[in-house]
């Protein structure tokens, strides 16, 4: 089995990995819900205009029930997790967020689609989840909110059904322009919460570069990618390679921005490491 798929979600996960950094750049005080709103029309609104003057689009056949669906799973998503992360704090948000959505996507892609994930998937996802909480566990002060902690698996619940549901909308539409319509309408539904505190902050310092950059690089190509790779490999297996993103945001915060991780912390990136070379390499093997 080609291992191409397997490396377009690798990379998908380090360019969503770079958000954290990036958003350091960012003025202060600025709404989770005008990043992500502002990031998703960027995105998806440069990409809708290539794939309309490409005459890609055609509205009379289109899948809209996927693509809505799509749309509204990966919006839920935003708004759930920034807000679970202000009740229990970066930390837990990110470890119940990240960690709960492989589970899921293996429960749903079992339930309704009728694939049944195999053991290299259940022996990866357990080292990958296992060094995610490792990694995060020394960081930040964690907060156990109980309402904060059902968001966050509801933040991973809608990742998970946004892959599974995207893997559907990508049997009959083509990567790019399935990319574009869902981040358009994505925006649609995120631009009234973001239009609440102004959009002038955009123009202020360098807020136009970094969310240039969410937009191009880890919004319209990460989302290529990934869609790209999830053509040939399970739901399942693409979630459990997106926690690379959590990798990427740590290492990125060691080596640009100077964060301390603990040996604890160091052990759980040397897990999250195995968890995806053994999903990675596991699965192509057992797929050829």
């Amino acid at each position: 089995m080609n291992l191409l798929p397997y490396v377009f979600v690798l990379l998908a996960a380090m360019l969503w990995g770079t958000v954290g950094t990036t958003q350091t750049f960012l003025t202060d005080g600025i709404s989770s819900f005008g990043v992500a709103g502002i990031r998703s029309a960027i995105g998806g609104g440069l990409l809708l205009i290539i794939v309309l003057a490409m005459r890609k689009i055609n509205f009379r056949t289109w899948s809209w029930k996927w693509t809505i669906s799509a749309a509204l799973a990966i919006a839920l998503f935003q708004s759930l997790f920034f807000t679970s992360v202000r009740y229990t704090g970066v930390a837990v948000g990110t470890v119940i967020t990240i960690g709960s959505a492989p589970v899921f996507a293996g429960v749903i892609e079992w339930l309704f689609w009728k694939v049944r994930p195999s053991r290299v998937w259940g022996m990866a996802t357990g080292l990958a989840i296992t060094g995610c909480v490792l990694l995060f566990v020394n960081r930040g002060e964690a907060v156990i909110d109980p309402f904060g902690i059902v968001l966050a698996l509801c933040a991973g619940f809608m990742f998970a059904l946004y892959t599974n549901v995207s893997k559907q909308l990508m049997k009959k539409e083509e990567t790019l322009p399935a990319v574009a319509m869902t981040f358009t309408i994505c925006a649609l539904f995120l631009l009234p919460f973001a239009a609440r505190d102004g959009l002038g902050w955009i123009y202020e310092g360098n807020n136009l570069w970094a969310m240039l950059f969410m937009a191009l690089a880890a919004t319209s190509l990460a989302y290529l990618l990934f869609l790209g790779g999830l053509q040939k490999i399970s739901s399942s297996a693409a979630v459990t390679l997106s926690l690379a993103e959590p990798l990427t945001a740590a290492l990125l915060g060691v080596f640009l921005v100077g964060e301390y991780l603990s040996a604890t912390s160091w052990i759980g990136v040397g897990l999250l490491l195995s968890g995806i070379i053994v999903l990675t390499l596991g699965g192509r093997k057992a797929a050829s």
